[in-house]
């Protein structure tokens, strides 16, 4: 009986952080002589028409050559760049176009090969810009039938410098008994108002007037 090959599914969708999940693919490959990478781009799905059919065939004939095209030239650039004598391209290389959700396109088409691997790549975006635009790369995570290896570009983090106080800012903070906070040229960034609630009396029955400086 043949042993199964190790099955590496790649979403690509052309950005930096594709062509790294990519390249480490054909990296995991080579090292594996029975490996396959097969890898997918995720058209939208084409609403239905009497026209559709036509026009999806025609879409998907261009981005399979697109696909083909990119593949085979980073594959090209990935063995040229190979040292390791012990090291292999990829026996074998498969192009795949489906219409679909991008994530449920990737998923789907590792069930359907029984994949071992799905790779992908992220723009590796942080706060809002995570919740407004969603993230492929993570719902493929939840989505697939088998481990997820997630890529990102390469970036050099840079820890926040905290300033000291401004020794001005200080001086007038004192001088002042707490009711102006910034020296002049500081007054200009921070403002001049600024709200404080007083909070010390819990369990007061009054209002505590709100004092402006």
């Amino acid at each position: 009986m043949s042993k199964k090959p190790f099955i590496i599914v790649v979403g690509l969708d052309y950005a930096e952080h594709s062509d790294i999940a990519l390249v480490r693919a054909f990296e995991l490959a080579s090292r594996d002589a029975a490996a396959e990478v097969h890898v997918i781009s995720v058209l939208p799905t084409v609403h239905a028409s009497p026209l559709a059919p036509t026009k999806a065939q025609i879409e998907a004939e261009a981005a399979s050559r697109r696909l083909k095209g990119h593949v085979e030239a980073k594959l090209q650039a990935f063995s040229a760049a190979l040292t390791d004598p012990a090291a292999k391209p990829p026996r074998l290389v498969v192009s795949h176009i489906r219409f679909d959700l991008p994530a449920n396109g990737i998923a789907q088409l590792a069930s359907d090969l029984d994949a071992d691997l799905v790779v992908v790549g992220t723009h590796g975006r942080e706060g809002v810009a995570r919740l407004l635009l969603g993230s492929v790369s993570e719902a493929v995570l939840h989505l697939a039938p088998c481990p997820v290896l997630i890529m990102r570009p390469k970036t050099t983090y840079e820890e926040p410098v905290i300033e000291p106080p401004c020794p001005r800012c200080v001086e007038v903070r004192e001088t002042s008994g707490g009711t102006e906070l910034w020296c002049e040229q500081h007054r200009e960034k921070h403002g001049r108002r600024h709200t404080y609630h007083q909070s010390d009396l819990a369990g007061a029955e009054t209002n505590f007037p709100l004092v402006n400086s």
